[in-house]
């Protein structure tokens, strides 16, 4: 191959570079630069609360389970569903602060008593003298809401004061963090760049088999990590914790298609550019944040033995 003369200006051959890169199978479905700014802020966000303290995590909870309530309620009424917007937000901020106060006793007795409120009050919701209409139907979606949202979301609050013998609660709150971001991020990136075989089409016809994989190598490595790094625990116990974390980060985003197909909307709101609905974030953290609540506490407890 001759040399260029000296002077000469060499223009790579990019077309023929970019011909050996992988390419995407599927759209990014999404403003990528807006979803990252996005996502930055709100990481930013939980950082600069979790370095504030409890408090500090708990108003951030608290407001954002609020506001999820509010997106949820809004579309069910939307779709002609009865549903007590303004109780079921009551009822929730009580349930959140009811764990600070009382921990896990407090968040189930508050839990209960909003399930009495719910079943009670919907009988009555055209009066003494007439019958409730789609009672069945109402009371179920409420109750579905109230344990969806803010019975999850309070044991995201509560992890900001579990504390194993080798780690802190702001500790805890990072690793469920780390794990359901990196189960999301390596969904997303698999998904689009392989996703060819549909995990659940009638469910979400874009989660893809392939994203699943991605999924459970981010996630189960993120896990291994953060806990050996963070919780100064053995690293397979952070890789089944990072594992159980993808599966309930991904059936979490399955009930929240479902929950968006019936109701045959795309986002519950358009609040967060390039990701949607605050819901649409926190559907795979809400029953991730539960089951990190009980491997954080069997390791307090020593039901997972310390290294």
């Amino acid at each position: 191959m001759p040399y260029p003369a000296k002077g000469c200006l060499v223009v790579p051959d990019t077309a023929s570079q970019n011909r050996h890169l992988p390419k995407p199978k599927n759209g990014a479905g999404r403003n990528l630069p807006a979803a990252i700014g996005v996502g930055v802020g709100l990481g930013a966000l939980v950082v600069f609360a979790v370095w504030a303290g409890p408090l500090a995590w708990y108003i951030v909870v608290a407001a954002a389970l609020g506001f999820s309530m509010w997106e949820v309620t809004t579309r069910l009424r939307e779709h002609s569903y009865q549903v007590p917007r303004t109780l079921l937000i009551v009822l929730c901020q009580a349930m959140i602060w009811a764990s600070w106060v009382a921990g896990a006793s407090g968040l189930v007795a508050v839990y209960v008593l909003s399930v009495l409120a719910l079943m009670f009050g919907r009988l009555f919701h055209n009066g003494r003298h007439r019958p409730p209409i789609n009672y069945l139907r109402d009371m179920s979606v409420g109750l579905f809401v109230l344990t969806w949202i803010p019975l999850f979301g309070s044991f995201a609050a509560m992890l900001s004061y579990i504390d194993t013998p080798l780690a802190s609660g702001a500790a805890s709150i990072i690793v469920f963090m780390l794990c359901v971001v990196a189960s999301d991020t390596g969904g997303y990136v698999a998904g689009v760049m392989f996703g060819s075989h549909p995990m659940a089409p009638a469910v979400s016809p874009k989660k893809s088999w392939e994203g699943f994989v991605g999924s459970i190598v981010f996630g189960t490595l993120t896990g291994a990590l953060a806990v050996k790094l963070l919780l100064h625990h053995d690293a397979w116990v952070g890789a089944i914790m990072g594992l159980l974390l993808v599966f309930c980060a991904t059936l979490g985003d399955l009930v929240e298609s479902q929950f968006k197909r019936e109701l045959g909307i795309k986002d519950m709101s358009h609040i967060l550019p390039g990701h949607g609905g605050l819901m649409d974030r926190l559907d795979g953290m809400l029953p991730s944040a539960m089951v990190t609540w009980v491997a954080m506490n069997a390791l307090a407890t020593g039901f997972v033995p310390l290294p």
